[in-house]
């Protein structure tokens, strides 16, 4: 039982070499004393060929600690520029696109996490627009106030900054309306940045005011469009 995961972490270091490899296990073990792994102290950062590596080793593995540490890595990563690029370029979005289907809410949301973060890249959008209408289901079907919810809403607000996906999210104005009603704090600022998106393109107008005539959301109909 004991040699389980050192097999596992074999098998990785032969896929992804000494260095990717290792920036998984950092995060896999956790911190070593007086460690602190959020402050950016410790070189993580993968080039082009690690890169292959690991999404290699994403679409691969069925462990799914190692898949939660690789999609973290990754969705660090792509919080660079140069990297967005450099992964759609590899195939990558398909491949952490694949994740938003797990059972494991962990990691679909570090796979939620990791989109966000690559659609910032314009080019990455044309191919991440495919996830949206999942997205928007998952987003009403998931526990409200959950952390996959939020990462949801906030693929969905970086996906809405221009207007031209923002019809993908048509249907679903009256249930952003709902969980504003009902989510908690952190819940209502997602859903008012992703409305606000919607209530800058004139074709999305006609969806959001016929939410006023439902009386349950009217209330927050009124105050929302006095925030416009």
């Amino acid at each position: 039982m004991g040699g389980t995961p050192d097999v596992g972490w074999v098998a990785a270091g032969l896929v992804l070499g000494t260095g990717a490899c290792y920036c998984i296990y950092r995060l896999t073990r956790g911190p070593r004393r007086g460690e602190d792994l959020t402050d950016g102290s410790y070189d993580d950062i993968l080039n082009a060929e690690q890169l292959k590596k690991l999404l290699y080793l994403l679409e691969s593995t069925d462990d799914p600690i190692i898949t939660e540490k690789a999609l973290v890595t990754l969705g660090n990563n792509a919080a660079f520029s140069t990297n967005q690029a450099i992964i759609r370029e590899l195939g990558g979005i398909p491949i952490v696109g694949n994740k938003i289907n797990s059972l494991n809410q962990s990691i679909k949301e570090k796979a939620l996490n990791a989109l966000n973060n690559l659609s910032v890249n314009v080019e990455n959008q044309t191919k991440i627009k495919i996830y949206v209408p999942q997205v928007c289901e998952d987003v009403f079907a998931d526990p409200l106030n959950s952390a996959v919810q939020l990462a949801g809403l906030r693929l969905l607000t970086n996906m809405t900054v221009t207007n031209d996906y923002q019809h993908l999210l048509s249907g679903s104005v009256a249930g952003l309306f709902h969980l504003l009603l009902l989510g908690n704090g952190s819940t209502k600022v997602q859903v008012l940045k992703l409305l606000l998106n919607l209530s800058e393109n004139p074709a999305m107008t006609e969806g959001l005011l016929s939410v006023q005539h439902t009386s349950s959301f009217s209330f927050f109909f009124q105050r929302f469009v006095l925030c416009i």
